[in-house]
């Protein structure tokens, strides 16, 4: 009888690290591991084969992403079809980068890019494009949406191998504005709430409404991902569609 109640006190007393060691490792920050190709628009966008940001397909040939993921020198590399990344070794070049003409760092405004790949993707039970907005509209503060991505499960931490996923809530422009100031712009962007997020990995990738990408992953606080008091921030597409719908005609006549 002594040895079991020392071995249930000390199964109590793993207990609470036992939880927080799941919570941790359970996350694009504190979400799932996504259904295989259920989400079958995204991409990893590579540098040096590496995984290192996020992006997903608006067409057969084109990736949206954010203007930030590549400097001036660095070629980079698209992976499609992706769930578990070391089991994916077909890798995309680039052809053409297009990012948007007035977009800057400091602050961050039209953080936005397009990639041309080499290549058209075949469409197949893995692979398939996401449709963005058809005119330019907000999304109403609230409304439930999601991200996914392969970026770390928590702040510094490891990047995940897996494709994860989680479900996130717009916020008010007006409660994004209070919390960045004049880092934020109504007008390009949008902002997320909840106990969950994206982290260093996930840029770039989509914000998805419904079945449409209506934000891409831009910036959030550079200490902490998840942060409670400096919400995340995406560009919304819908404010660049001009562009993007110019960019992909020119390169289809």
């Amino acid at each position: 009888m002594t040895i079991i109640i020392i071995s249930l006190l000390l199964l109590a007393s793993l207990l609470p690290h036992l939880t927080f060691t799941a919570h941790v490792n359970v996350g694009i920050v504190n979400g799932r591991e996504a259904k295989p190709h259920s989400r079958p628009y995204m991409v990893s966008i590579q540098v040096k084969r590496q995984h290192s940001f996020g992006g997903f397909l608006i067409f057969d040939e084109f990736v949206l992403t954010a203007g930030h993921c590549r400097n001036k020198t660095e070629e980079l590399t698209v992976v499609v079809g992706a769930h578990n990344l070391p089991e994916m070794n077909v890798h995309i070049n680039v052809k053409s980068y297009y990012k948007h003409p007035d977009y800057s760092e400091k602050p961050f405004r039209n953080d936005i890019m397009l990639l041309r790949l080499e290549k058209k993707v075949e469409k197949n039970k893995n692979v398939e494009w996401i449709s963005i907005p058809k005119t330019e509209e907000d999304i109403a503060a609230d409304s439930v949406c999601s991200v996914a991505g392969w970026g770390r499960l928590v702040t510094n931490g490891t990047a995940s191998l897996v494709l994860m996923e989680t479900n996130v809530k717009i916020m008010n422009n007006k409660k994004c504005e209070n919390s960045w100031g004049s880092k934020f712009s109504a007008a390009q962007m949008m902002c997320v709430y909840g106990n969950v997020g994206s982290c260093d990995g996930d840029s770039g990738g989509p914000l998805v409404c419904g079945d449409t990408a209506v934000g891409v992953t831009s910036f959030g606080d550079i200490y902490h991902c998840n942060s409670h008091e400096y919400p995340e921030v995406y560009s919304k597409i819908s404010a660049c569609l001009p562009w993007i719908k110019n960019i992909i005609s020119n390169n289809l006549l």
